[in-house]
């Protein structure tokens, strides 16, 4: 049986961009990514340096991939995106081995 997939992705916001706002459009995301299929879980976390960290649990990686694929297109991810510094941003998929809730 494959194993779920923990995707991971750290980053900074875009000069100007409050926690706050950024967490309310964050929140406005959660409509897409808990449509796409294969979708488990999703956490998003910010550091004291302001360093963002979302992980998204997959039931696949081909769930993962998909998700990703999509995530531009949908229009009412565009203000969380447009956030987001592009050049920060840093994504790995991991399998996931233990899970305690």
């Amino acid at each position: 049986m494959p194993k779920h997939i923990i995707e991971t992705v750290m980053f900074k916001l875009n000069e100007g961009v409050t926690r706050e706002d950024f967490a309310q459009a964050a929140q406005s995301m959660s409509a897409y990514v808990t449509g796409c299929a294969g979708f488990i879980a999703r956490r998003l976390s910010c550091e004291e340096d302001g360093t963002w960290i979302e992980h998204i649990e997959w039931t696949d990686m081909d769930a993962a991939k998909a998700a990703a694929a999509g995530l531009g297109t949908d229009p009412g991810n565009a203000e969380c995106l447009s956030a987001i510094d592009g050049s920060s941003v840093k994504m790995s998929h991991s399998e996931l081995e233990i899970s305690v809730n």
